[in-house]
């Protein structure tokens, strides 16, 4: 898949970082924060191009991935707090306490086009799922809500994971039964988030398909 993105340079004291951003706005795509349960709502655009930055942050250890979703269409269905999404590595050190500095400094960008390669994206997947459930398991997406931003931490190997579940959502969405007449449906989620101890909820985030208006224009692949 081929990203349009803008890339950013900004500095904070002594340390300049990398963080891109898709050149186009997501419009029919939102996040609500998991309190304990959130919800990625989108449509095929938004799904799949979501898929395509999860997988271009599984391979840029060095760059910060800032998602702005608040400033799409407002959904007519869900709950919980509109947020954007950033994604960074583990190793990166981003502190979410610093993001809204980070953030204010996101001026005078440069285009950038990027290609991700699904097939290397699918191998890491498929060797997280055979990981996940080991006792020695420690491959997790630590997260936090901060400044009306969901932060995920992780690994290459977990954001390729998020990746095909957004690319899964994106391909069957559709083909979902009552989309065409504006029904959401749950397809897939974002596997691998920490839990807090002592049990309780857990904390997940679904991915639901969702066609945007007027959906008379809408037409089910097959139908």
């Amino acid at each position: 898949m081929r990203l349009n993105l803008t890339e950013f340079r900004p500095r904070t004291g002594p340390r300049e970082h990398r963080v891109v951003q898709p050149r186009d706005t997501l419009r029919h795509t939102s996040l609500t924060a998991p309190e304990p349960v959130g919800m990625i709502l989108g449509d095929h655009d938004g799904l799949n191009r979501l898929a395509g930055l999860f997988s271009f942050a599984a391979y840029s250890r060095h760059t910060v991935v800032h998602i702005p979703l608040r400033d799409g269409v407002p959904p007519d269905e869900g709950w919980g707090q509109r947020v954007d999404l950033v994604l960074s590595h583990h190793s990166y050190g981003l502190r979410p306490s610093k993001w809204p500095e980070l953030r204010h400094a996101l001026t005078a960008g440069c285009p950038l086009s990027v290609r991700t390669d699904e097939a290397r994206t699918e191998r890491d997947a498929v060797g997280w799922r055979r990981r996940w459930g080991r006792a020695d398991f420690r491959d997790h997406l630590r997260h936090t809500t901060h400044a009306r931003t969901f932060f995920l931490f992780g690994s290459r190997d977990v954001f390729a994971e998020s990746a095909m579940a957004l690319a899964h959502a994106a391909g069957w969405g559709p083909r979902q039964e009552r989309v065409a007449q504006g029904y959401s449906a749950l397809v897939s989620g974002i596997a691998g988030l920490t839990q807090p101890p002592g049990g309780g909820h857990p904390y997940e985030v679904m991915v639901c398909f969702k066609a945007y208006p007027p959906y008379a224009h809408f037409k089910r692949p097959g139908a």
